[in-house]
């Protein structure tokens, strides 16, 4: 098997706001703080974190939604930089927000929410074109013809979604950054989309960033998944790799809240329970930004970042401690 080429390289990324503290003060909100990871063509890269580490600010800066601080983008080896790479780049790069209510325009009929890339990008000629093309888009992700004249508002949340990830595919896309595209909608839906981005995956060859809170959605679809805290990564790994063997303390921590369906094995898992509160990310803590709440900090975790290495093939973890606890 021939290895595949390398889509998405993203090096030491740096997303910051400047947050107005008063008396004509700003200071600087890390949203994201030195993050580099790379996705290879037709695989999918889970991160997970909880709410307010940086992952959705990760996706967006990813497609210049935001400007990026600092760091570097290349999409099949070409740095995205200048306003004319960028709308190149967006022609093969799209978005599946994680609202299907407030992504979709209410004023607008599905038809013209899906038809809208079509127009901006002038892929298609002409009217036939275009109808042929929106219809052929909405049976991608499982609407009806009928579907085309109506209006988002008509629609329950995970047909909302279908219509949003219909938009998404309009460019012919090689690359989607998956917002938590499941986690507004309800259980029994969820497995229905998650099954779709499988199929489509398949079908045209994508290659995605699924961002998502939900471990076991992120377990079912990725091939890797990376783990944030913080603004930063603090592990990355195969996805049977980071649940059979996670190596970061907050990994475990994580892994350790994941529901089993088994209630034998459910009683046994020891639950590791972090204490304390998340850091701002305004106010973060000096060296490791896991060390306020990590059992097993010590005086170098305040001093200095720990390097995000490879200790193990494929296995990338940032811990001074790592060889210590494991």
């Amino acid at each position: 098997m021939s290895e595949k080429k390398t889509l998405i390289e993203v090096q030491d990324l740096k997303e910051y706001f400047n947050i107005n503290t008063g008396m004509f003060r700003s200071k600087p909100l890390k949203a994201v703080d030195g993050v580099s990871f790379s996705i290879k063509k037709g695989e999918t890269l889970g991160l997970v974190g909880e709410s307010g580490c940086g992952k959705t600010t990760v996706g967006r800066t990813l497609l210049h939604l935001y400007k990026p601080t600092g760091g570097e983008i290349r999409y099949d080896g070409k740095l995205i930089k200048s306003r004319s790479d960028i709308k190149e780049f967006r022609k093969k790069a799209t978005m599946v927000f994680q609202d299907p209510y407030s992504s979709l325009n209410p004023r607008m009929t599905v038809a013209d929410i899906i038809g809208e890339p079509l127009d901006v990008h002038k892929l298609v000629k002409g009217k036939k074109e275009r109808q042929e093309r929106i219809l052929e888009l909405m049976d991608y992700v499982g609407l009806n013809s009928e579907h085309a004249a109506r209006y988002a508002h008509e629609f329950s949340g995970g047909q909302r979604q279908r219509i949003g990830i219909a938009r998404s595919l309009a460019v012919n896309p090689d690359f989607i950054v998956c917002d938590e595209p499941v986690s507004a909608l309800d259980v029994s839906i969820q497995a229905q989309v998650i099954n779709m981005f499988d199929e489509l995956q398949d079908k045209l060859g994508l290659t995605y960033l699924f961002i998502a809170h939900d471990l076991l959605v992120v377990r079912h679809i990725s091939d890797r998944i990376a783990v944030m805290y913080l603004g930063r990564m603090v592990e990355l790994a195969d996805a049977n790799e980071i649940y059979d063997h996670p190596l970061h303390p907050y990994s475990k921590s994580l892994l350790s809240a994941v529901p089993v369906p088994d209630p034998k094995v459910a009683r046994a898992n020891k639950r590791i329970v972090l204490k304390g509160d998340i850091p701002s990310p305004l106010n973060a803590p000096s060296g490791c930004p896991f060390r306020t709440r990590c059992q097993y900090a010590c005086d170098k975790c305040a001093e200095a970042m720990p390097a995000f290495e490879e200790v193990e093939t494929g296995h990338f973890v940032a811990c001074h401690r790592i060889k210590e606890i494991n």
